[in-house]
This record gives C-alpha cells, sequence and structure tokens, in this order.
C-alpha cells in the first residue's frame, strides 16, 4: 500500500481522497470543482491501470425537444390550432388561410386529424366529428409528452408505453423531437481501492519534481521521491511509416540485388506486341481476350527491327496469319515479363552474362475474390548467360526463398507459353502444414530469343505475385486487405526485417 502511494500522480492525489464505493462519473466531478473533466478522466485511467477501480461506460439514447417543438409547447401543435380553426362546413382553402400554418403543417396536421377520426371531409368542406370534439376539449398524449421534454431530457429506454406512442408520432415529424446518444461513465471501487480510501493520506512529503532551486537550497533532503511505474499501459506511439506493401516490395529488391541483379523498370501501358507477341503468346491465345486483358484506346507503335522477325516465328511455329493490327493494341501490362522482352532486346555479346529482376504493378480482368485481385505486384527475374542451365535456374530460385523466409521449396513440372522446360514454385507453410504454389519458371524457348537477341543463348526466367509471397509473413489470408487502407491494421502491422 505504501509503493501505491507514493507512486500517485498529483491528479491522482486530488481524486482518491472523494472517491467512494460506487458513483458516476457526474457525481464525481460535481466533487472536485477545480479540476478540469480531461485531467478526471486521466486520473480515472492511471488509476484503473493500478487496479484501484473499475469503471464501466454504458451508452444511452435520450430524447429532447427540438426547434418546432418548443414552438408547439407554446402556440400548440399544429393539429390543435388547426381544428380550433374549424366551423362547420369550411372549405379546405379557407381552412387553410384561418389557420395560419404552412403548407407542410396543414398537410400533416389534416392527416393526424383524419386519423384520430377527428374530422370528416365532404366534398371539398370540413366538419368535426364528436371524436373531434372530444380532442379538442382535452389534452394529447403528444402535447403533454412535449411539455415534459420542455423541462428535462428524457432516456428513451425509460419511457412509459403513453410516451413511446407520442414519441413514435413526434419522431415521424420535422424537428419536433430529436434523440442522442450519451455515454454514462459508473465508478466502483475494487478491494485494493477500498483500503486505499481508508488510509491516512499525506503526500506533503512526496516530490514529484527536482529543480534546481531545491539542489541549491537542500529542501529535497529528507522527502520521498514519487515513484514510476513502467510497467503501466501507456498510450502506443506510431510513428509514420511505409505501407507493408511498399516495405515487402523493397525487401525483395534488396534480397535480388544482393544476388547481383540489375533492376529493369518502365511503363505500366504497352503494346500487345511486346506484352505478347514479343513472348511468342499467339494472338488468338485466350489470355489476350477482354476478359483476361485491361485494352486502351488508341494503338502503339511497333519497332521496326523486330516486327519482321516476330512475324516470321509465329507465322512460322502458329500456322496463322500475324496481324500488325492486333499487335498495335496498348494494354495495361499483364506481367512484368514485358521488362523482360524489352532488356533482352536491348542486349549486346558484351553485355553478358547479365541478371536482371523487376518488382511491379501488373493488371489483369480478373473477377475480385480472396484470391484474385485486378492490381498485383509480380517479381520477375532473367538471367541471360550462355553458361546457365536448369539447375543454376532452381539454385537462383531457392536462394530467393530462402531470404524471404521459405526453407521449404520444391518444383513441379509445368507448361507456360514462352519457357520449356517450365516448373511451377511450391513453398511449404509450416503454420498450415501444406505446401502452396506461388509462381512459374522456365528456360526462355528459343522462339523468344532468337528473334530479340538474333541468337539462342539460354534465358532463365521467373515471375511470381509478391502479394502471395509476403500474405504468410503479414498473416494476411485474402488479398483483399492489401489495398483496404484500415489505419489500425496499417499501425500494427508489423516491419518486413
Amino acid at each position: 500500500m505504501k509503493l501505491l502511494i507514493e507512486s500517485l500522480h498529483p491528479l491522482e492525489r486530488k481524486v482518491v481522497p472523494v472517491l467512494k464505493a460506487k458513483c458516476t462519473f457526474e457525481e464525481l466531478e460535481a466533487s472536485l470543482p477545480n479540476m478540469q473533466e480531461v485531467e478526471i478522466t486521466r486520473a480515472l485511467q492511471w488509476l484503473e491501470n493500478k487496479k484501484v477501480l473499475k469503471t464501466t461506460t454504458k451508452l444511452s439514447e435520450i430524447v429532447s425537444i427540438d426547434e418546432n417543438g418548443k414552438n408547439a409547447v407554446k402556440k400548440g401543435l399544429p393539429e390543435r390550432i388547426l381544428i380550433n380553426s374549424i366551423k362547420k362546413d369550411i372549405s379546405l382553402k379557407e381552412l387553410k388561410t384561418k389557420s395560419g400554418l404552412t403548407n407542410e403543417e396543414f398537410n400533416i396536421s389534416l392527416g393526424v386529424l383524419r386519423k384520430k377520426v377527428a374530422i370528416i371531409l365532404d366534398k371539398g368542406n370540413v366538419n368535426i366529428t364528436t371524436a373531434g370534439e372530444k380532442f379538442k376539449d382535452s389534452k394529447s398524449i403528444e402535447s403533454e409528452f412535449l411539455k415534459l421534454l420542455s423541462e428535462k431530457v428524457v432516456k428513451k429506454d425509460q419511457l412509459t408505453d403513453e410516451q413511446k406512442f407520442a414519441f413514435n408520432e413526434l419522431n415521424s415529424r420535422k424537428n419536433l423531437i430529436k434523440t442522442d446518444i450519451i455515454k454514462s461513465k459508473s465508478i466502483e471501487l475494487t478491494s485494493l481501492g477500498k483500503k486505499l480510501i481508508k488510509e491516512k493520506l499525506d503526500f506533503s512529503n512526496i516530490i514529484d519534481t527536482l529543480t534546481p532551486a531545491m539542489l541549491r537550497n537542500g529542501s529535497w533532503k529528507n522527502k520521498k521521491f514519487r515513484r514510476y511505474d513502467i510497467k503501466i499501459n501507456v498510450p502506443k506511439i506510431t510513428p509514420g511509416k511505409r505501407h507493408f506493401i511498399n516495405e515487402a516490395k523493397d525487401y525483395a529488391k534488396q534480397v535480388w540485388l544482393d544476388m547481383g541483379f540489375q533492376e529493369m523498370t518502365g511503363n505500366m501501358i504497352n503494346t500487345s506486341f511486346w506484352n505478347f507477341d514479343s513472348l511468342f503468346v499467339p494472338q488468338d491465345h485466350p489470355a489476350r481476350e477482354m476478359q483476361d486483358t485491361f485494352f486502351l484506346k488508341g494503338k502503339g507503335k511497333i519497332p521496326a527491327e523486330f516486327k519482321d522477325k516476330i512475324k516470321k516465328q509465329h507465322e512460322k511455329s502458329w500456322n496463322y496469319k500475324w496481324s500488325e493490327k492486333e499487335a498495335e493494341k496498348l494494354v495495361l501490362r499483364t506481367h512484368t515479363t514485358v521488362l523482360s522482352a524489352k532488356t533482352i532486346s536491348k542486349l549486346k555479346k558484351e553485355d553478358m552474362p547479365a541478371k536482371f529482376f523487376a518488382i511491379g504493378k501488373n493488371f489483369r480482368n480478373e473477377a475480385l475474390d480472396w484470391s484474385h485481385l485486378f492490381e498485383f505486384n509480380q517479381s520477375e527475374g532473367i538471367v541471360v548467360d550462355p553458361n546457365a542451365n536448369f539447375k543454376n535456374l532452381l539454385g537462383y530460385l531457392k536462394q530467393f526463398f530462402k531470404k524471404m523466409g521459405y526453407d521449404q521449396v520444391r518444383f513441379r513440372p509445368a507448361y507456360f507459353p514462352y519457357t520449356e522446360p517450365s516448373v511451377e514454385i511450391d513453398v511449404y507453410l509450416p503454420e498450415r502444414k501444406t505446401w502452396v504454389e506461388l509462381g512459374g519458371a522456365g528456360i526462355l524457348r528459343p522462339e523468344v530469343v532468337e528473334p530479340l537477341l538474333g541468337e539462342y543463348i539460354p534465358v532463365l526466367a521467373w515471375g511470381f505475385g509478391l502479394g502471395r509471397i509476403v500474405s504468410p509473413y503479414y498473416n494476411i489470408k485474402d488479398l483483399r486487405e492489401f489495398y483496404k487502407n484500415d489505419i489500425k491494421q496499417l499501425k500494427e502491422m508489423k516491419s518486413w526485417l
């Protein structure tokens, strides 16, 4: 108990002496007229952290009177004004003028009176019924409820059955009453708190701050310094940082750079020539159709030095007439492999051997679900080396995935239009006890390399979605979470180490 007392903050010291076994925040606030609300709230939070008390917050809906309701209390509800304006066989037009109500008030009041069977309409004239005469001479539930609200605010859950009826009637009309949500906080002492308030509290011998003056005059001697609780909960400070996907991209880039690769960059908009034709994808391939590709208006330019070579290769291998018009179509790139094709086309003999990578956004016209997005980041790579072989390919991939946190990697035979042989890359997730496919790889076919390079040289190539690679690290099971921009998620997401 002594240690607890010595650790109390000056704000807590003001609150503790007026605490009761049970009270509301309003009652406590009334006992501390010289403290601000925020100071009391802070002191309660600290005392709760020290297990001195427990606070409970309850949300309540309150009903209060609105502007039109205040006028109705003074002058009467519009239906009361209207019925008092009725004389025998009065026309609607004359009644409206005599009542002085607005169009909206007049129409609403007619509806209310007809609902109560207080009036009857006959050939454009209005007359009061027997029920209307009684209504005219009595006090309505609605007017009594408005009068109550003009005197005090009422909690909705405390309304009587009659008041609930009046509430429903008035709430459907404009600006007569209004509802608000309020918070009410109750405070209850724990067994430790009950012991604390029974103690004889003397804080005169406790120092909160040591000043130069106290050091000079020695007034600090024979006094105790307030204890600081280093275990107490404090607000978590979240400094600004990059989006976790950008952090993961930077990490993956550094992995490739450390392995001796150079980065490839380029535009997201490309011609179909570079995105498909240069990679030996036939022009009638399903992947080129609208359901898989985002086509853009306009057309692009095809490089003259490669056009005839690509055309000849397609027509010879795929046995169809190659269309320059089809190749000119603009698309949002469907893979970063388009960067590999452009890079290969610029290489010279003296540049080899060479290793390149790219990490960038791609776009596919996919149906959006937990495992597919129409925008995704892909990691791409090529190794152009006369001595490269399939074993080298698997080695590069194993090394990359090991640095990305995957110790177990396996490869399965696969088919891709522009590589042969081809493999799919699987990694093992120990926490899920399962293998997951993350991408594809292979050696580029001669039909891809020869038209771009002028001769065949082995080119190792791969491509895989970065989102699927980093999802297990971030414990993300739905790829859509990458783009939801939840502030809480962004603050709490761990950094890529």
